[in-house]
């Protein structure tokens, strides 16, 4: 219960803030919302012990049990991590916005999506059932993009939550095509069913297929190359939320995914070089592209993504492992999993308090170009250190967590190249030399930061502010997270011993020792290894291309700008609009005569064409009810009025047979004893009569157009065409024999449904969905017209008042 709790209250939260925000106006609402995620984080602290001693909690609400679909929460080592950052960073992220949104700022529009956010995410972490796991990955999708455009007068902003959506949705969609070829290999969608019966799941056809399925979802949401592309016009976003969303947890999700599945596809081929392969490429080039960028939250876009190669790198190096089963040997190969999970939340702790330094920034300075900054650090001096701290754990530099992690990365890439599988042997060596040039850059857009920014001199009149430090209570978060920079770093083993063994424990479910894979964390081994001289090498280079950026910066120059990604993207956008523009204009051209005929062939083409390739036409007259006379009278009225309107001249005259058609086949009900359609049906076609009356008094008269003889030899033939569609398909279906007829399954609504009326049977049980569907859109229309009187009100009471 408590997990399903941790998922709904922040959906609860979100529904109850435009109530908050009205009552509490002179409370920043942040406050309030604050509640929640500290709450939820507290809530879940309070069960690491218990994970750490193997616990696993699981609780499963049926929903669609008849197609195996069932909300089914597990809390295990691997969700802890990611529902802790998502809670722990996420109340910080809480806490910085209410100093940092002003309360001009629409609040409770801002704090809503932030919760939904938030309960998606945490139902994404806490899902088992694969349907259930991509609502809610989905729901993350919708939610960024309405954070990311939340500044939407800003056309930046509505551009890169197009593209982030775009994008992220895109490969959603594929994502649930690979899960529901993972249902056809199974025969379930518990994630756990599915890793208790991996031996049918990987001899199935559909087991390769749906792995590339699954890494294009995980890809694009944690924008690997070269789906990257989306994260830095994402940035487009208010600093909170690129320190929630794109360092903390959205851009997380893909890596959650990979690692969930890990146990499903690991130690295949396909899979390693997939997942480290676009991991290293990913790694490299975001931190090369980072150097180039001048806006600072540009660049920590580009090292967010290069951030996140390094850890899906390391889950594909780690996942060679499984290749072997349980061995000696495997285990020394789980390393590289356990480093990806230490660096996933070192990544967090140092890349949120560099967005946040980057914030303070620009809301104390008024902008974020390293072409007008520099030395701020006299001026803002606890700005400063927490930059230090950022930038120097971000480039893996002792005395901060990430040169633990960044050393355990560098082990990782060496051991991978003594393995003789998968064609290691022979190009495994680009391993350790990609991860090593890469950090090179790393390193660079580190100092770029903290020397860009901070040093050198001020130039006051480049700035659109004054430069001060920031107030206190927006230095609290991001002092908060570079202590943990720190405290990881003195403490790392507390962090593997309750945090990362257990999560360990779950993508390696079948290796029966988790003390074997959690390695001692050590900053000093005792001696100087390969690991660390490569560190040392990093630096050196480092410094010496930091010197001399000026002379090979025009390296960036040689790819034209036309053949980047993103131009690519925009002309695929492009070409695709204007072509799809083209292409309705041609059809969509404002004649209803044409829609109708497009509608009409398409109907007739689809069901007639169908039925005679079928061969289902049949009538047999002779098991038809006797006609009676006055039901004669009823069909002959109804052909008369029907003809009559073709050659009616006024409106009025149209409308009134129209009428006489409505009100016969609602003769033809009490005829045939459904009294509940007749009234249906007159209640309808009287207000239908009523509202034409009223709207063709005051459209011009009727004006004679001329109308070709094939135009109307075409209309004739249409016409003839539905109407004899319409009426073989009926005669047909009373003689239809070749399927049990489903009125025997109703005759049993009193068994089945408990109900002995079978009509108010059907509409609220064996068509509940369609009928709660019906309900709402009666909802959201009654919503739509008491908004719209409310308006009118008190756009009166305001002309009033001026009066």
């Amino acid at each position: 219960m408590v997990v399903a709790f941790s998922i709904m209250l922040p959906f609860l939260a979100a529904a109850l803030i435009p109530l908050i925000y009205r009552k509490f106006k002179n409370i920043h609402l942040g406050w309030f919302v604050l509640l929640v995620p500290v709450a939820l984080f507290s809530l879940l602290a309070t069960y690491i012990p218990r994970i750490a001693n193997g616990e696993v909690f699981i609780r499963t609400f049926e929903w669609i049990p008849t197609f195996g679909i069932n909300i089914t929460t597990y809390l295990d080592g691997l969700s802890m991590i990611f529902s802790l950052l998502i809670t722990g960073v996420g109340s910080l992220v809480i806490l910085y916005s209410i100093f940092y949104l002003s309360t001009k700022e629409s609040l409770h529009h801002f704090y809503c999506y932030l919760l939904l956010f938030m309960g998606a995410m945490l139902g994404v972490v806490f899902s088992d059932n694969l349907m259930v796991l991509y609502v809610f990955w989905e729901l993350t999708s919708v939610s960024s993009f309405l954070l990311i455009a939340f500044w939407h007068h800003r056309k930046a902003s509505r551009a890169g939550a197009r593209k982030a959506m775009t994008i992220t949705v895109s490969g959603g969609v594929a994502m649930l095509a690979g899960f529901l070829m993972l249902y056809v290999a199974s025969g379930t969608f518990s994630i756990r069913e599915i890793i208790a019966n991996l031996d049918v799941v990987q001899s199935s056809v559909y087991f390769v297929p749906a792995m590339c399925l699954v890494l294009l979802g995980a890809f694009t949401k944690s924008a690997q190359f070269p789906f990257h592309i989306w994260l830095p016009d994402a940035m487009e976003a208010p600093t909170p939320v690129s320190a929630y969303l794109h360092s903390a947890t959205m851009v997380k999700a893909g890596i959650y995914l990979v690692a969930r599945t890990t146990p499903i596809f690991g130690g295949h081929e396909v899979w390693f070089w997939a997942v480290s392969g676009v991991g290293l490429l990913t790694l490299f080039w975001g931190s090369f592209n980072a150097v180039r960028q001048y806006d600072l939250k540009a660049l920590l876009a580009y090292s967010t993504i290069s951030q996140l190669g390094l850890i899906m790198s390391l889950f594909g190096l780690g996942s060679a492992a499984l290749h072997f089963g349980y061995s000696t040997q495997s285990v020394i190969y789980t390393q590289a999993t356990f480093a990806a999970l230490f660096h996933l939340i070192n990544h967090s702790t140092f890349k949120g308090a560099l967005f946040m330094m980057v914030g303070i920034v620009d809301h104390e300075v008024g902008t974020r170009d390293i072409r007008r900054l520099g030395g701020l650090m006299s001026l803002m001096p606890f700005t400063f250190t927490i930059a230090v701290i950022g930038s120097a754990s971000m480039a893996g530099l002792p005395p901060f967590n990430g040169f633990l992690s960044k050393e355990m990365f560098f082990t990782a890439t060496l051991k991978i190249t003594q393995l003789d599988i998968f064609s290691l042997d022979s190009i495994g060596l680009l391993f350790p030399i990609i991860a090593w040039v890469a950090s090179v850059f790393t390193f660079i857009y580190c100092v770029i930061i903290v020397m860009r920014t901070f040093f050198g001199k001020i130039q006051p009149d480049r700035l659109e502010k004054p430069p001060h430090e920031a107030p206190f209570g927006m230095l609290i978060s991001p002092f908060i997270l570079v202590a943990f920079v720190i405290g990881i770093f003195i403490f790392p083993n507390v962090l593997g011993h309750y945090i990362l063994s257990p999560a360990m424990a779950s993508i390696y479910p079948m290796f029966p020792s988790v003390e074997e894979m959690t390695p001692h964390i050590a900053a000093w081994h005792g001696y100087i290894n390969t690991e660390l001289i490569m560190t040392f090498g990093v630096i050196v280079v480092g410094v010496f291309l930091y010197r001399t950026l000026k002379k090979w910066r025009p390296v960036y120059l040689w790819i034209p700008q036309s053949f980047t990604l993103n131009a690519i993207y925009e002309r695929v956008i492009n070409s695709s609009e204007s072509v799809s523009g083209r292409v309705t204009n041609r059809y969509m051209n404002g004649n209803l005569t044409y829609y109708f005929v497009y509608i009409y062939v398409f109907f007739v083409t689809l069901l007639a064409g169908y039925m005679i390739y079928a061969d289902v036409f049949s009538w047999n007259p002779s098991k038809d009810s006797v006609i009676e006379p006055y039901e004669l009278v009823l069909v002959f009225v109804m052909i008369a009025a029907a003809i009559a309107i073709i050659f009616a001249k006024q409106r009025i005259t149209v409308v009134l047979l129209n009428g006489v058609l409505g009100y016969s086949v609602a003769f033809f009900f009490v005829v045939f004893r459904a009294p509940d359609l007749a009234l249906t049906q007159l209640v309808v076609e009287s207000v239908t009569t009523a509202l034409f009356l009223l709207s063709f008094k005051y459209l011009p008269k009727l004006k004679n157009e001329y109308i070709s003889k094939s135009w109307r030899f075409a209309k004739v033939t249409i016409s003839i065409a539905v109407g004899a569609t319409v009426t073989l398909i009926g005669l047909a279906v009373m003689n239809y024999d070749r399927f049990e007829p489903i009125s025997k399954f109703f005759e049993d609504s009193y068994d089945l449904a408990g109900g002995k009326n079978i009509v108010n049977t059907i509409l609220g049980d064996f068509r509940a969905f369609d009928t709660m569907l019906e309900v709402v859109v009666l909802f959201i229309a009654g919503l739509g017209v008491y908004t719209l009187i409310k308006l009118k009100a008190k756009k009166g009471d305001a002309d009033v008042e001026s009066k």
